[in-house]
Parts: C-alpha cells; sequence; structure tokens
C-alpha cells in the first residue's frame, strides 16, 4: 500500500509508523486512520518485526481530529464509515473496536511522543503498551471543550493508567498536562530531551527485538489485557497453562542456552 499521510520503515527488527502531517500538527483524517491500520497490520504480520513504534513527524505527535473535517462532519456517514475490519471469533471482542485494536497485536507497541498529544491522539497513546514522551509535550483529552464525550473506550483505558480521580479531572477539565505530571500520574512511562527522544525509545525497542522472546512478549502482552476481565483464579489458571506450554518451547530451551554460554540468545517465537 502507498502511504499518503504515514511513513512506514523497518530497521533493526523495529517497524516504525510516522504520523506524517506536520503542518497540520499530524491532525487525525480518515485516510490517516486507514493507513495506520494497515501498516500496524504489516507490522503485526511481518516476522522480521519483533516490536513497533508508533510516532509524529515535526513538532506534535497528534493534535487531534482535523478540524476542517469536524467541521463537516454528518454522524450518519461517520457511523457508516466506522473502519471495522470482520470479527474474528479467535480474539477477544473488547480489542476488535475501531481504534482497540493495538492491546490485539501480539508484538510490543511503543508511543513515541514527540509533541502535543491530545484528543484522538491521546487515544492512540494509551492504547500503546507504553509511552515514551519528549520534555515539553503536552497532553489534552480535548473532548468536552469541543462539546464531545470521553470516546472511543478512554473512559476505560485512561482511569487504568492514572487512576479514576485523575481520570475524571483530564476528561471533565480538558486541561492541558505538561510532561513532567503526566510522568508523575502514569500517563507515559518514561520522559527524555526531545533530542534524545528517537535515540532512547529506539535502544529501549532494540533491547526488547535482541535479548527478548517474541513468544513471552506475546503472552504476557495477551495475558496483561486479559486481567481485567479475569479474576484471579482464572488468571492463575491461565498462567499455569501457558507456563506448560513455554517449558516445552524453543525460545526457552534457547533463553536457558544463551545464559548458561553467556551469549546474546537467538530467539525464534517457537
Amino acid at each position: 500500500m502507498a502511504y499518503q499521510q504515514i511513513l512506514y520503515e523497518v530497521s533493526d527488527r523495529i517497524a516504525t509508523i510516522t504520523l506524517n502531517r506536520p503542518d497540520r500538527m499530524n491532525a487525525w483524517t480518515s485516510v490517516m486512520e486507514h493507513e495506520v491500520r494497515d501498516a500496524m497490520m504489516a507490522a503485526r504480520d511481518d516476522d522480521n518485526v519483533r516490536v513497533i513504534v508508533l510516532t509524529g513527524a515535526g513538532r506534535a505527535f497528534c493534535a487531534g481530529a482535523d478540524m476542517e473535517a469536524l467541521k463537516a462532519i454528518d454522524p450518519d456517514a461517520m457511523r457508516r464509515a466506522e473502519n471495522i475490519p470482520p470479527f474474528d471469533m479467535n480474539r477477544r471482542s473488547d480489542w476488535q473496536t475501531r481504534y482497540a485494536y493495538i492491546p490485539s497485536i501480539a508484538k510490543p507497541v511503543i508511543g513515541m511522543l514527540n509533541g502535543a498529544t491530545a484528543g484522538i491522539g491521546l487515544v492512540h497513546a494509551l492504547y500503546c503498551d507504553l509511552r515514551f514522551a519528549a520534555e515539553g509535550a503536552v497532553f489534552t483529552t480535548a473532548f468536552a471543550r469541543r462539546g464531545l464525550i470521553a470516546e472511543h473506550g478512554i473512559s476505560w483505558m485512561l482511569p487504568r493508567l492514572v487512576g479514576h480521580a485523575n481520570a475524571l479531572d483530564l476528561l471533565m477539565s480538558a486541561r492541558r498536562v505538561s510532561s513532567d505530571e503526566a510522568l508523575r500520574m502514569g500517563l507515559v512511562n518514561r520522559l527524555y530531551p526531545a533530542e534524545k527522544l528517537r535515540e532512547e525509545t529506539h535502544a529501549y525497542a532494540r533491547d526488547l527485538a535482541d535479548f527478548v522472546s517474541p513468544s513471552s512478549m506475546a503472552v504476557i502482552k495477551r495475558q496483561l489485557y486479559d486481567v481485567p476481565f479475569q479474576t484471579l483464579a482464572e488468571a492463575t489458571i491461565d498462567a499455569n497453562r501457558e507456563m506448560m506450554l513455554s517449558l516445552r518451547s524453543a525460545d526457552f530451551r534457547e533463553g536457558v542456552a544463551s545464559f548458561v554460554e553467556k551469549r546474546t540468545p537467538r530467539f525464534t517465537g517457537r
């Protein structure tokens, strides 16, 4: 697929997806929506990719929905145009809605938040598994200040990251949150100077790609996203089943052998 509004590159087993409308602060469009999903699926299906990074070009990650598109929006047409693929009986339905598909990708997805992250941009950042941000980046839910509500599952995801009271504050006030406050409340995992963000994020991603079993990462990610829907007993039974499978895996044998032999592991994901 030839992309118009994103960039896609693979290097060192890291797929980097870049929102590429810097003149519009990477404002979200229907074209971008389809292209990001396509690139995410390409990275998911590429055996040469171990980690996915989502970022923005220029001074913003994503400043929210494109205002020109919002002014002309037709709610009925928007409903008809929702970008939802056919239902997959093998996946939890919670991760099959319009934007909540990133948790179903069996590879770590890192949001590299290089600047302003607002509205639908923040929604996508929250669905990433980890969020590394540039110092000075600003965050806002934005919706309430546009006469909108907590969209696309943000009312479910945000409290799980920052707590109920903080989520109410951020959603009702739609105020601007500094990078320092975002780190303190758990909205982002790490802060780096803007000029170091890409280097540090990709160093972390390379460490995952080079030294961590892809099958372990896939199962652990699924476990963590299943837990909100499970009892402790169900989570433990699931873990016991997965542990027995992992003990029979080639990656387990390689993990032990590489440790004993003091060498870099050669994991295959099997």
